[in-house]
């Protein structure tokens, strides 16, 4: 089921957004229509207070930038198939050198802006079935 997305001034963007954990009720069902509801919205990525829940959950399929000519084959490699649900994660370290990339977000539809972040990231998360991760991403798996 494709969900609406609230708009950029929602309250609910502006919420620090709680844990959750396996009993949270509807959870697959919620996962599933966050998917349908990005790749409606022609996304890479979506959060679930971008669909009004304050609660720390996001996804990311960063398949789409695959097609960057642009972009070395084996940068090409590590997006292509890159699908992943991050739950509670937490941001452990940003460091490397600082890059603009030309960013939109489904939250303030048709306005896209260079924004400027380091290139390396460390976040430890839960994925889908509550497993522990903590990993480290470059580039743009990093953003």
């Amino acid at each position: 089921m494709i969900l609406p997305i609230v708009a950029y001034g929602d309250p609910v963007l502006r919420k620090i957004s709680t844990e959750i954990d396996k009993a949270y009720e509807g959870l697959d069902s919620l996962i599933s229509n966050m998917w349908e509801t990005m790749y409606n919205a022609s996304g890479v990525g979506l959060a679930a207070p971008q669909i009004g829940l304050a609660i720390r959950l996001f996804l990311v399929d960063t398949t789409p930038f695959a097609d960057d000519e642009e972009l070395s084959e084996e940068e090409r490699k590590q997006l292509d198939g890159f699908k992943k649900v991050f739950i509670n994660a937490k941001i452990l370290e940003e460091t490397g050198d600082s890059w603009a990339f030309n960013e939109g977000c489904l939250s303030i539809p048709d306005i896209r802006e260079d924004i400027t972040r380091l290139d390396t990231i460390t976040i430890r998360y839960q994925d889908e079935n509550f497993v522990e991760h903590t990993e480290t991403f470059d580039g743009l798996l990093a953003r």
